[in-house]
């Protein structure tokens, strides 16, 4: 998602939960769903996003992940707990 001063990705414990878990899908995800999890994701899509947007490398990207990027919980309404990333576009202004 974009805003006029942000971008914010979602990671989620499971992304695709419901082919994933098949037919015990609304369960399963109760059972399995974690924050970290979500956070993993929520990560690694972060971090993709910086090297293949923002051209960092891997070192970089993960480095402003570590003193820049807000994490915060998006939700645990359903089950498949949710984590959301918060990059600030004025950490790219020159």
């Amino acid at each position: 998602m974009e805003t006029a001063d942000e971008w914010v990705l979602h990671g989620f414990s499971y992304p695709n939960y419901l082919a994933e878990f098949g037919t015990n899908a609304q369960s399963a995800v109760y059972e399995k769903s974690t924050l970290d999890l979500a956070m993993r994701d929520a990560f690694i899509k972060t971090r993709r996003f910086l090297m293949t947007t923002k051209g960092l490398s891997e070192d970089e990207a993960i480095s402003l992940i570590s003193v820049a990027v807000d994490f915060g919980v998006t939700q645990v309404v359903d089950g498949n707990w949710g984590v959301h990333a918060i990059i600030r576009k004025a950490l790219f202004n020159s």
